[in-house]
């Protein structure tokens, strides 16, 4: 296992594109928490009002809330693996070759895990994006009680 600075930087060059993967998908985890932060600290608040008196118009958009925060857990679920099957691949490029191992149908196939998940992910927030317009149009049309 004789290793030379000329592997590592042919390792390296092959690491870059997952690499940048990974950081678009943590990017995508900070717009996902950000999203899911919203929805929770209006659940609260609309929970509270709730606390003071029954209403079904709370009780309605509170509904809403709850499937948009399934949908957005599923999202951050599918980054979340994605960003994990994107590291696999890199820790396979590495191994690979410094071990000399064939390890291209595994790396084909994490990567392929990846974009699947990485599909699933951006489904599951164009929902939950949908979900939310859905319900502030219906909202504009009724007048919330005072």
């Amino acid at each position: 296992m004789n290793i030379q600075i000329g592997d590592i930087g042919h390792i390296i060059q092959l690491a870059i594109a997952p690499v940048f993967l990974l950081t678009g998908i943590g990017t995508m985890l900070v717009v996902l928490t950000n999203r899911l932060g919203r929805i929770i600290d209006r659940t609260r608040v609309l929970e509270d009002r709730l606390d003071i008196g029954y209403n079904d118009f709370y009780m309605d958009e509170l509904d809403t809330l709850y499937q948009r925060t399934h949908l957005i857990n599923y999202s951050i679920s599918l980054s979340t693996a994605c960003g994990f099957f994107v590291c696999v691949i890199i820790a396979m490029l590495f191994l690979g070759d410094i071990m000399n191992l064939t390890l291209d149908k595994y790396i084909a196939a994490f990567f392929v895990l990846a974009v699947i998940c990485l599909i699933g992910c951006f489904i599951y927030l164009l929902r939950e994006i949908y979900l939310a317009a859905r319900a502030q149009r219906i909202r504009r049309h009724i007048r919330p009680p005072r």
